[in-house]
């Protein structure tokens, strides 16, 4: 008999040990609404994630919120509060990611963001100290549209971009370079993510006669200017960032794309890139296990994910050995073992975090890429 007890007390014991090893993580995605070509791949790939690292389990609780931003806080505040998740991976879109912060810096959990625009971690403050990035900074891949722009021999340009914080932050950083590069912007315009008209907007652009025309949007949204200015017989130069990273922009855009220049992560072109390339080792591991498990290719975005999810499994072995997950002081822990990762091979690029940059990609991180008979190439700088 007190053996049997004594065994039960035992195995009560681990188990209770092994539940308070577990790790939580939050993934807050819009897998539906406008920005669902990024949400879906990023809430598909949190579900390839590990389910351990090492010896400790992870649970990842994925919730939607549909591209609206207090659905994101709402769901912030569920994980957070309920769930006392350890760190959180998302959300979908800029101004989501935007909305959470201050809950993230109050609450002491890391987010790992896999937006684009570098202003939620720049510059780093109290808030923004909680807050590291896995998609390329908006100047990174501005540096190489200015770049080819020049060598192009563009000399003005127009912009039209959404009028929330991806647009506003892609006009400060890309007004700044084209300064700095003599090229000058004769027209400025915005637009709703919703919106479904651009003509006046287009009709200002087109009377302005820029030599190219940059547009700062995100996935099928960003299609609307393009094709307005299509229809309007535009025929300069058309740049994208790197939130067009997706098939459904040619399949929306169609022949209306074609000639499209942006800067991506390589892996958009992964089977143009040599075979000597790390980043594409990691790429094609991530692909193989995401065609794997639904039978097609992933976009980018969600190998925003997948890099978080790396960066997770350098970061958790280090916090684990000063606390136990659900404490504050594992979540601290978290933190600046993620402040420390150096040389971490991802899908998107190179990161090498430290206290003043919590991005960590240099231009390994990016590519030019255009958009020739229906599909990205490779085009070389």
């Amino acid at each position: 008999m007190l053996v049997r007890l004594f065994c039960a007390t035992l195995l009560c014991a681990l188990a209770q040990a092994s539940a308070s090893a577990q790790v939580k993580v939050g993934v807050i995605v819009s897998a539906t609404g406008p920005t669902s070509a990024i949400g879906i791949p990023q809430k598909n790939t949190a579900a390839l994630l590990p389910a351990k690292i090492g010896d400790t389990t992870v649970d990842y609780i994925v919730l939607e919120d549909g591209g609206d931003a207090t659905r994101a806080v709402q769901n912030a505040k569920k994980l957070i509060g309920e769930e006392m998740v350890d760190a959180l991976i998302g959300p979908s879109t800029t101004p989501n990611a935007f909305a959470i912060l201050d809950l993230v810096a109050e609450s002491k959990v890391p987010l790992l963001a896999t937006v684009g625009t570098q202003s939620v971690v720049e510059p780093i403050d109290a808030k923004k100290r909680w807050v590291f990035k896995t998609t390329q900074n908006d100047d990174l891949i501005a540096a190489a549209l200015i770049r080819h722009m020049t060598k192009s021999g563009v000399k003005t340009v127009g912009f039209i971009g959404f009028n929330d914080p991806y647009g506003e932050n892609w006009y400060k950083v890309f007004s700044a370079l084209a300064d700095k590069a003599a090229i000058r912007i004769v027209a400025s315009e915005r637009y709703a993510r919703a919106d479904q008209s651009v003509t006046g907007q287009a009709l200002k652009l087109v009377a302005a006669k820029p030599d190219a025309v940059l547009i700062a949007a995100v996935g099928g949204p960003a299609v609307l200017p393009q094709a307005t200015l299509y229809d309007l017989g535009y025929k300069g130069r058309i740049y994208q960032t790197h939130a067009v990273a997706t098939d459904d922009f040619i399949r929306l855009g169609r022949e209306k794309v074609e000639g499209t220049i942006l800067a991506a992560g390589s892996m958009l072109v992964i089977d143009d890139v040599a075979d000597s390339d790390p980043i594409k080792k990691v790429a094609l591991v991530y692909i193989g296990a995401y065609e794997k498990q639904y039978g097609q290719k992933p976009a980018t975005f969600g190998a925003n994910t997948w890099d978080s999810g790396l960066l997770l499994q350098r970061a958790v072995p280090v916090a684990l050995k000063t606390a136990k997950p659900g404490t504050e002081a594992f979540r601290v822990a978290l933190r600046d073992a993620l402040e420390q990762e150096r040389d971490v091979v991802g899908c998107q690029g190179v990161f090498n975090m430290s206290p003043t940059n919590h991005n960590g990609m240099d231009e390994r991180a990016r590519v030019l890429i255009t958009v020739r008979d229906g599909k990205f190439r490779l085009l070389p700088e």
